[in-house]
């Protein structure tokens, strides 16, 4: 398709921040309307992408290249396929939602809006960039405006949660540029992602790096740069903190789209560029899923903060997540050719990266709702809020179930087909990780308990239910959730055509495999 769409989407909060630049600071009402508009126009586009994609095209559309640097090979390479689009869609959902999250930012709101409209930049070429020097630009574009966001706009431990964020992620930066230089100066010095994807595998077949298979080096590489932003087991510890000094909105942002980005790096490289080596690691990334999901859920278990529950709540989810996709081997001849299971594990993988988006975007604005009235997270703190405040209360009902994986809610769908994908290579591990269900429903009820139910606390007898704009960001989140729990069908055929072109790139390694 002939189309600079792709272009229009990354670059239109550019566009916003260059506005606000020229709006005096004083006039905030003004700077908040333009970010509005911005990313709305930006989130209308996205839903323009969707209504025209093309479901039984597996690869990548609405291309677009330019030449930017052609003596290092450096090209402009834009495209979109059924594993990006959803996220696509998701960022600019988010970014949306959360400049009205961000409307009682009380200082310095010129900066805030302009560094938001930069991580919305970042984020969104990093989901449409493909070519491998523009997606680390990108990737690094987004590290600068999260950590100010953090440090400058968070709470009483903000510097050391900006820092630690930056430091972990800035490592994790240095690995994949490693990986990315050795890919560049071994596959015919391209940074094109699409040539890779081709070359990478036979260029790299008996290359050795420090007596190892090079193979192995660059795929462990690029897997710590991104397992640092999922986060992956014992790669998490950045996260709790960031989410407990973040905005509210940033928060929604880090939880809803970032942690997702790992997930898409290791989907969209690891397993197209090496997918030999998805054989070699495969039972490891199902084990650390498996301690993703009991780890995170017992830290959660633990927590007397609400917005700390909920950060560990999302190390627990992303378990189920990397569960799926090691599910991927399923296609496998040595496993029987488990297609169905392959397809089950990994397309719920990308459901769950989508769902998990929504859900605990909304766990977050709901988190900011009861913080700005009540001005504390303590979850013993409450108490019989459901008598002061029932729709703030209903809703969060709601979200706690999603959450915990209730059926009739989309969290359950995407959970039970990581599951199902992954039994049949991995049932030790599968039936392990149920045990994570049960302490999702431990954790949520308990703090669904102390906060809501009971004898009224007298202190918050008073407390002003959710307001009309609150709802206007919470509301959309809702009806997804419910929609998708009930009818799936739509996602699931938006993503199945790319699930079944990366299925069949890992399964035709599973012959030489063994030897590798």
């Amino acid at each position: 398709m002939d189309t600079s769409i792709l272009s229009w989407i990354i670059w239109i909060p550019v566009i916003g921040m260059g506005a606000i630049a020229l709006i005096p600071r004083e006039k905030v009402q003004a700077i908040k309307m333009v970010t509005a508009v911005a990313t709305g126009i930006q989130f209308l586009a996205t839903i323009g992408l969707w209504t025209r994609f093309d479901l039984s095209n597996g690869g990548f559309q609405y291309m677009e290249r330019a030449e930017w640097i052609p003596s290092f090979n450096i090209t402009y390479i834009l495209g979109v396929d059924g594993l990006s689009l959803p996220m696509v869609i998701l960022t600019g959902l988010l970014f949306f939602l959360g400049t009205f999250v961000s409307w009682n930012i009380d200082r310095a709101q010129k900066g805030y809006f302009a560094l938001y409209l930069l991580l919305n930049t970042g984020v969104m070429g990093v989901f449409l960039s493909l070519d491998f020097f523009l997606f680390y630009v990108f990737w690094e574009v987004m590290l600068l405006p999260m950590y100010f966001l953090i440090g400058m706009w968070g709470g009483p431990q903000r510097e050391y949660a900006a820092i630690k964020f930056f430091l972990y992620t800035l490592f994790g930066s240095v690995l994949m540029l490693i990986a990315i230089l050795a890919l560049y100066f071994t596959c015919g010095r391209t940074f094109d992602m699409l040539l890779l994807m081709q070359t990478a595998p036979t260029a790299l077949d008996g290359v050795m790096f420090w007596g190892m298979s090079a193979i192995k080096v660059i795929w462990v590489m690029l897997f710590i740069g991104f397992a640092i932003k999922v986060p992956v087991f014992p790669f998490h510890t950045w996260l709790p903190l960031a989410h407990v000094e973040a905005p509210t909105a940033i928060s929604v942002i880090l939880a809803g789209i970032l942690l997702k980005l790992g997930v898409y790096g290791i989907l969209r490289i690891n397993y197209t560029m090496l997918p030999v080596a998805v054989w070699w690691f495969a039972g490891a990334l199902a084990l650390l899923g498996l301690i993703n999901v009991i780890w995170g859920a017992m830290c959660a278990l633990a927590q007397k903060d609400l917005k700390k529950l909920v950060a560990y709540s999302s190390v627990n989810h992303m378990g189920y997540l990397l569960i799926g996709m090691a599910a991927v081997i399923a296609a496998g001849e040595a496993n029987g050719n488990n297609l169905l299971a392959a397809q089950a594990g990994l397309g719920g993988a990308v459901f769950q990266m989508f769902n998990h988006g929504t859900i605990s975007a909304m766990l977050f604005i709901l988190v900011g709702v009861i913080y700005d009235r009540a001005h504390h997270r303590d979850i013993e703190g409450f108490g019989g809020l459901a008598t002061s405040m029932p729709i703030y209360s209903g809703i969060v009902a709601v979200a706690f179930f999603a959450g915990l994986g209730l059926p009739g809610l989309s969290g359950f769908i995407s959970e039970a087909m990581c599951f199902i994908g992954a039994f049949p290579v991995f049932k030790a591990i599968v039936i392990a990780s149920t045990l994570g269900i049960l302490l999702n429903a431990a954790y949520f009820l308990w703090a669904f308990q102390r906060m809501f139910m009971g004898e009224l606390n007298d202190k918050y007898k008073n407390l002003p239910e959710i307001n009309k704009m609150e709802l206007f960001t919470v509301v959309p989140l809702l009806v997804i959730t419910v929609f998708f729990g009930i009818y799936p069908r739509p996602f699931l055929d938006l993503i199945s055509s790319t699930m079944n072109v990366i299925i069949d790139t890992v399964a035709n390694m599973g012959g030489i495999a063994g030897v590798f």
